[in-house]
């Protein structure tokens, strides 16, 4: 059976500091203003004159030839698949990538490929581990066509792939003649943390798409890049699969206003993590991971609690957290301030001692 999402628990006050997810994030009233500014058109007619300048934009932050806007970064990743990959085609990917663990199935349900998973730390694989991968080309073996990456990788704890292992796995792919896809949801988290620019860090990939609606702060959209080619076939899977739109362009204001005002901030998600780390691995039973951005993951389990009953006895005190992988995972975004790190830990620490 399948559920609904979740809501608070009966009684809940309204949450007041919220580290479920930086998807949680509303617009600020700067970007309310220019999505009401906004030059619209018919997107899918392509006479959307904001949507344009984002594809553009998009298209030389990340150095490939073109761009397209889609409302959802799984959307993203499905057009994608469907556009490198045929049916029964295999993509390589880690085992605890989005794709597998967050889409619902999609790739299955519409792309018809089947996904091999790799092990490895902390989201990450090495180019050995792709070697090892390779299938003899026989017809007993399906046809491996593409490379996947996720940068950052959420499940392994919001990591940073070093861009020298981002080229050699790419590298590898690309000696095997398989394309490269990078799900780039938090890439401009990976970028502000690494120093490296976004077309340095997805050179080697074929295609890549950057979430507006996570840490950038944006209501709606993701953004797909890749050659012209490449977006051009896209296009007929964003028509099938009913991700063009109207008059896109209110939303695409609210991106191009992210890219201007909230890169270069996610460094103060950052710092706002590293102080919630710090923080919590001060309370006694509680194992927390070092993060490298604004995910914060830890176990609660040598505190005598579960990552279940902590989450509902947050949300009665106006804190919310999510539940990932058996672990906690905590989000720093732009409506988290550094007061709310402080006071979050205290409400924490509360919680686990008087269990």
């Amino acid at each position: 059976m399948v559920h609904a999402p979740p809501r608070p628990p009966a009684g809940a006050p309204p949450t007041r500091i919220n580290l479920y997810s930086d998807t949680q994030t509303r617009p600020t009233p700067a970007m309310k203003e220019a999505m009401m500014r906004a030059v619209v058109g018919d997107e899918q007619h392509g006479d959307d004159p904001t949507v344009h300048a984002l594809c553009d934009r998009m298209a030389a932050l990340t150095g490939k030839g073109a761009a397209m806007f889609l409302p959802s970064g799984t959307m993203c990743n499905v057009v994608a698949i469907l556009t490198h990959c045929g049916k029964g085609d295999e993509v390589v990917a880690h085992e605890t990538s989005h794709i597998l663990h967050s889409e619902g199935g999609a790739h299955a349900a519409f792309t018809g490929v089947q996904i091999m998973p790799l092990k490895g730390p902390r989201g990450m694989f090495t180019a050995d581990d792709v070697r090892a991968a390779v299938r003899p080309r026989t017809r007993y073996t399906p046809p491996q066509r593409l490379l996947e990456v996720e940068q950052t990788a959420n499940i392994g704890g919001g990591t940073v792939w070093p861009l020298a292992q981002l080229d050699a796995v790419a590298a590898v792919a690309h000696e095997q003649g398989w394309s490269t896809h990078m799900d780039g949801a938090r890439l401009m988290n990976a970028c502000v943390a690494a120093g490296i620019a976004a077309k340095d860090m997805v050179a080697s990939y074929d295609s890549v798409w950057l979430d507006f609606t996570k840490g950038l702060g944006a209501p709606l959209g993701a953004m797909l890049c890749g050659s012209e080619a490449f977006i051009g076939a896209a296009w007929r899977w964003k028509q099938r699969l009913g991700g063009s739109m109207r008059q896109a362009g209110i939303c695409a204001a609210a991106c191009l206003y992210a890219l201007d005002h909230h890169v270069d901030r996610l460094a103060e998600d950052h710092a706002n993590a590293k102080a919630l780390a710090r923080g919590l691995a001060q309370i006694p039973g509680i194992e927390v991971e070092t993060p490298d951005t604004n995910l914060v993951f830890f176990d609660v389990r040598g505190a005598g609690m579960d990552v279940a009953t902590l989450q509902a006895r947050l949300q009665m005190q106006g804190v919310a957290v999510s539940g990932l992988g058996g672990r906690v995972r905590a989000c720093t975004h732009l409506d988290v301030t550094a007061p709310m790190i402080g006071e979050a830990v205290a409400i924490i620490r509360e919680t686990i001692q008087a269990r």
